[in-house]
């Protein structure tokens, strides 16, 4: 079992999402950046479905009430074990009572954390994935206890991590393909919109990023139409919003871009004041 010291900002338990239940209006959810999580999985040879923390600015603790191993990947929150620096991206001996904290912000804007076998929390709709309105709760608290797998075989350590590239954090470029509506806009606004610099809005969230600059936008009114983690939308102020794990499923604005997998999660280790470009791949 982990004991939450302290919840931090945003902490959650997310998994792959939930998938099958768009029909009912049910948002995927999961992991915001999934190459991270999937890379802290498999680091601990754990199934990739496995659920893990979220972590979303560095405030929190937890202390380990049974022994197991842990990784931890994606952004840098300079994480400690009993007050002692440890690596990203490796698999570390957790003893009882052991506490992970985190201390300053080198990178990124998420953190992973996975145990041994996945976090056991309820599965609601086949995923462990935290949503409101969905599961019991949307974020964890201060004084949960989180379940985990407490079958724990002590093996030989290792010290090998994996060295992951900074730039995966830090590259501006976000690729993209053209969106269903993309070709409404004229030639003017298609080379603005990959020639501008666009800046991260404050009011961003797991359900979208909204980029604070403003693309010209004479469009009429559109049908409601689907929409994915990814689909870049024009709102009718001519400021762009990004879709993410937990956006709704249809929306009214027009889908200009779609962004790849690679570009999702890039953008979801993005923080507030960071500046973004697009770069088409449509032919």
């Amino acid at each position: 079992m982990i004991k939450v010291l302290k919840a931090g900002f945003f902490t959650t338990i997310q998994d792959k999402g939930r998938f099958g239940f768009s029909s009912i209006g049910v948002p995927f959810s999961g992991v915001m950046d999934t190459f991270s999580a999937d890379l802290a999985n498999t680091i601990l040879n754990n199934n990739l479905g496995c659920a893990v923390l979220e972590i979303a600015f560095n405030n929190c603790s937890f202390q380990f009430l049974t022994a197991t191993y842990i990784c931890i990947s994606g952004a840098d929150f300079s994480p400690k074990i009993n007050e002692k620096a440890i690596k990203l991206n490796q698999k570390i001996v957790i003893k009882k009572n052991d506490i992970l904290s985190f201390g300053k912000v080198n990178f990124g804007a998420r953190t992973y954390v996975a145990v041994s076998n996945g976090i056991l929390s309820e599965k609601v709709l086949d995923s462990r994935s935290m949503f409101a309105g969905i599961t019991k709760s949307f974020t964890i608290k201060t004084g949960d206890i989180l379940q985990i797998n407490q079958n724990y075989n002590e093996e030989n350590n290792t010290n090998a991590s994996i060295k992951v590239n900074e730039n995966y954090f830090k590259l501006k470029a976000i690729e993209c393909f053209k969106g269903p509506e993309f070709d409404l806009l004229s030639t003017k606004q298609q080379k603005q919109l990959f020639e501008m610099d666009f800046t991260i809005s404050k009011d961003s969230d797991r359900m979208g990023y909204r980029l604070i600059e403003v693309l010209e936008n004479n469009f009429p009114s559109i049908l409601t139409s689907s929409v994915l983690p990814g689909t870049v939308q024009l709102t009718p102020s001519g400021k762009l919003i990004i879709l993410m794990r937990d956006c709704q499923i249809t929306g009214g604005y027009p889908r200009i871009l779609q962004l790849n997998e690679a570009s999702i999660n890039r953008i979801a280790q993005k923080n507030t004041n960071e500046i973004v470009n697009f770069e088409c791949l449509s032919v």
